[in-house]
């Protein structure tokens, strides 16, 4: 959770092999012999072996949960909770001040809405400080009982589970201590407090599951005296929970686990379920590479675990960015709520060792699938599948790779890269190895296989790319600034930087970085840029390109704010470079930015930017039919839709507009429904809809009942926003103390503020429908309220406005905060107006509204 101290640091007989290559990116990074050393590395690929026919039992997506993952109902969003999967969440008690937001009942509304299973609540959270203040049990238990009296009353009070104690080796109790006679003191007290506040949730809540003891650490002294005496006292807990909370645990969490069962059979206790409630560094958290091999040990052993809280609330622990946008850490949780079946044996190059390949796998027989997940490692490697069923998969199987790339904290990621499809023949001993090749190190590998129907999978579009580090001696040149080691393994919890290093301290006039890069050929490239900005503000730098400003358009690089100058974030921009060898430079110009490192890929044209979303790896409802007789296409053959069957499509769109989406089959019209409106066409047949930035839902069954056989569900676009209206927020009418205020940073010079904290204090909008339906509101605010500050946890507030359409009935939406008040993020509100004009109102009669600078509305159907 929040630590106080440093933490401690495929079988070759296969016909024919895949041809899996992942793309060889250009790197800054050689030895004196001038050769890459990621063309040393793919000298000697790994090994890393799957089998089939071992199975490990049902999957269980334990893994995927989060402390204070969740702030408000509403952040993150449905659309960005709801794919995947939630098992458990760990928040603070109804109204408790350890934080100002995170209370259990109120996010339990979107947890439980959107599938989530248990919530964790830590009962000490009711404190205000931290650590906690010790005012002993007589302080306590009053507050336990009021705690137990609201969840046990509260609606699906039997998926709530009560953790009495939090880290109590280190908090009141000092279990760590290595005086034996002040261990034995504080064990004494804690055993006594323990059963006092155990009984009394007990007698207010008789079914209470009840969790414990939770102590920062697996402790080889404590636990078993501890369960030796709850066991007498009858006292046990009923789910066993510790933290893993240091680059060691990727090593030592198997032997933790070995022991802790063992335990159970010496006291001679049944097994309980096991939450590992806080898990990973901060150079862990939204990291693939990093992820697969913490969640790959919890995976294979059955136990729940939940990512830690080192900064904010509400965004999953690093993986969301805003409250709608996935990045690369979001999308490789999507791959772990998309396993399904039972997870089969993993064995990696080395096991139980820090920061390398590691992997989990699925195999599902119904849906006639195996799902790969690897990471951890750059470099090469041989995925080695053993017992493919050729009674199931047949003689053939095509295997999609993809790629999530590391994006950082804030970086909004686009869907993750299909790098090849390809069908490879089952070996007479049913096996098929993928080798990989070009892997990076922070990136995660997904591995589909499935049954090769007739025709071909479609080659996979892979654009040239190459990454360049800001640090790099040799092909990037600082000037007035300062390197900076971040997130290494004797730091684990420092941020997690590309090569673990970055630029900063360019903040003088003359600060900058100039990298040298090359471009195999003229055109248009994407420019990624990976930062930090702590300015309070956008900052701004001045791109040069071979010391000639670039274009008016690209000549100033505005970067908006991040939650300090080391949670990395991304700023994407269009360079037109002609082949050869260019130097581009990025000089100071306003604020402070910190520089991680530069990816340049060639652009590529609309038509070619198109995302197929495959079918049968969809979220399905119904009982729906897996095709494999097709291998065209995505490659991963067709599902079969008739009457109520369904299937959900986690859609991305890079910025808030119109998109086109095509649902790829045949048979029976399709009917689409987006944000409460349906829509039917044709298979085939495109149709225009607005998706707002981030993971959008779109579920496709069948308009008539009759079967409709999807291979994929296709978006192109970048974002049209042809036929969204604009509304300046100072246009509109204000109401009570509400008042236009001066900006450079708002759209049109102001934003309106000081909404809300009264009914009276509103803004009135007038905005034009050319017909009746349902409509996407965007919109644009700022809001930096903050809670007095934590020793570590950033206490952002979100607000709240009621938006109202004419009469009706007002809805109450959430506004994360944005980090500064210049900096305006939007957020998408499906509305239902009437032909002609309707009036908006923002309100808030109990609190402050946020800052609202414009908003755009659209009809969903273009």
């Amino acid at each position: 959770m929040r630590k106080r101290r440093a933490l401690t640091t495929v079988i070759a007989g296969a016909a024919a092999l895949i041809a899996a290559t992942l793309p060889g990116a250009a790197h800054a990074d050689t030895d004196k012999a001038g050769q890459s050393k990621a063309a040393q590395a793919q000298a000697q690929a790994q090994r890393i072996a799957v089998d089939l026919a071992a199975s490990e039992g049902p999957v269980l997506h334990g893994a995927n949960g989060a402390l204070y993952g969740l702030s408000d109902d509403g952040v993150p969003s449905d659309a960005a909770l709801a794919p995947l999967k939630l098992t458990t969440i760990s928040q603070k008690p109804e109204g408790g001040a350890q934080h100002p937001n995170g209370d259990a009942l109120t996010v339990s509304k979107s947890f439980f809405r959107n599938g989530g299973d248990d919530v964790y609540i830590l009962l000490q959270d009711m404190y205000t400080q931290w650590p906690y203040q010790d005012l002993g049990i007589d302080d306590y238990l009053p507050k336990v009982e009021k705690m137990a009296k609201d969840v046990a009353g509260a609606p699906h009070s039997e998926r709530f589970v009560y953790v009495p104690f939090n880290e109590p080796d280190q908090i009141w109790y000092k279990l760590d201590s290595s005086d034996p006679a002040a261990y034995q003191k504080g064990r004494d007290r804690f055993f006594a407090e323990w059963k006092t506040v155990y009984q009394r949730i007990r007698s207010i809540d008789p079914t209470a599951r009840i969790a414990g003891p939770n102590e920062a650490g697996y402790d080889t002294r404590f636990l078993p005296e501890f369960l030796t005496w709850a066991k007498a006292n009858n006292v046990l807990p009923d789910v066993m929970t510790w933290h893993e909370l240091s680059s060691g645990s990727l090593k030592d969490f198997q032997s933790h686990y070995d022991h802790y069962r063992a335990l159970e059979k010496s006291v001679g206790i049944s097994p309980r379920p096991i939450s590992i409630d806080e898990y990973a560094n901060r150079r862990d958290l939204s990291v693939p590479g990093q992820l697969v091999q913490w969640v790959s040990m919890f995976e294979r052993n059955k136990v729940y675990a939940n990512q830690a809280y080192w900064d904010a609330a509400g965004n999953l622990s690093g993986n969301v960015v805003r409250s709608n946008i996935p990045n690369g850490g979001w999308w490789f949780f999507r791959w772990y709520a998309g396993m399904t079946g039972r997870t089969v044996k993993v064995t990696p190059p080395t096991a139980n060792a820090i920061d390398t390949l590691q992997g989990l796998a699925s195999y599902d027989p119904s849906r006639k699938q195996a799902q790969i997940l690897v990471g951890g490692s750059a470099g090469a490697a041989d995925v080695a599948v053993q017992h493919v069923d050729r009674d199931l998969f047949g003689s053939r199987v095509v295997a999609t790779v993809s790629e999530a790339e590391w994006s950082g904290y804030e970086g909004a990621a686009a869907p993750p890269r299909v790098l090849s499809r390809s069908e490879v023949k089952v070996g007479a001993d049913g096996s098929v190895t993928v080798p990989l090749t070009g892997m990076k190190v922070m990136s995660a590998y997904r591995i589909t296989l499935t049954p090769a129907g007739t025709g071909t999978p479609r080659a996979a579009d892979v654009p040239w790319s190459a990454s360049y580090e800001a640090e790099d001696p040799v092909r990037a040149t600082i000037t007035d600034g300062q390197v900076y080691t971040q997130g290494t393994v004797s730091n684990a919890n420092g941020y997690a930087a590309s090569g673990t290093k970055d630029v900063g301290s360019l903040n003088k006039p003359t600060s900058k970085v100039a990298f040298d890069v090359d471009a195999p050929k003229t055109g248009n490239y994407d420019l990624a840029i990976f930062y930090g900005n702590q300015a309070g503000a956008p900052s701004t730098q001045t791109l040069t390109i071979d010391g000639r400003p670039a274009s008016a358009e690209e000549q100033t690089v505005t970067y908006p704010s991040t939650l300090n100058w080391t949670y990395r974030g991304i700023q994407h921009l269009t360079v037109r470079l002609g082949a050869g060898r260019h130097t581009l430079t990025l000089a100071h110009d306003k604020g402070e930015v910190t520089l991680d490192k530069i990816d340049l890929t060639a652009a590529t044209t609309p038509a070619a930017s198109s995302v197929s979303y495959e079918a049968t790896l969809a979220d399905p409802s119904g009982s729906p039919r897996y095709d494999y007789s097709s291998a065209a296409g995505v490659g991963t053959g067709s599902l079969e839709l008739d009457g109520p069957d369904a299937a959900v499509f986690d859609v991305y769109a890079p910025r808030d507009g119109y998109y086109t989406l095509t649902p790829r089959g045949s048979g029976a019209p399709v009917k689409l429904s987006l944000y409460g409106t349906t829509t039917t066409t044709a298979p085939e047949r495109a149709l225009r809809l607005f998706l707002t930035a981030g993971n959008n839902r779109v579920t496709a069954a069948s308009a008539t009942g009759s079967a409709v056989r999807l291979s994929s569900l296709d978006a192109t676009g970048a974002g049209d926003t042809t036929g969204l209206a604009s509304y300046e927020a100072e246009s509109g009418t204000l109401g009570g103390v509400a008042a236009t205020t001066s900006s450079e940073y708002a759209s049109g010079g102001a934003y309106v503020g000081s909404l809300g904290a009264g009914a009276a204090n509103n803004l009135k909008l007038t905005v034009q429908a050319p017909s009746a339906g349902r409509y996407m509101l965007i919109v644009h605010y700022a809001n930096n309220q903050r809670a007095d500050g934590h020793q570590y946890n950033t206490n952002i507030i979100s607000r709240t406005a009621d938006i109202a359409v004419g009469s009706g009935a007002a809805q109450r939406v959430t506004f994360k905060n944005t980090w500064t008040w210049n900096d305006y993020w939007s957020v998408g509100v499906p509305v239902d107006l009437a032909k002609g004009a309707n009036t908006l109102t923002f309100s808030n009669a109990s609190s402050y509204a946020p800052n609202i600078d414009r908003v755009q509305l659209a009809p969903v159907t273009g």
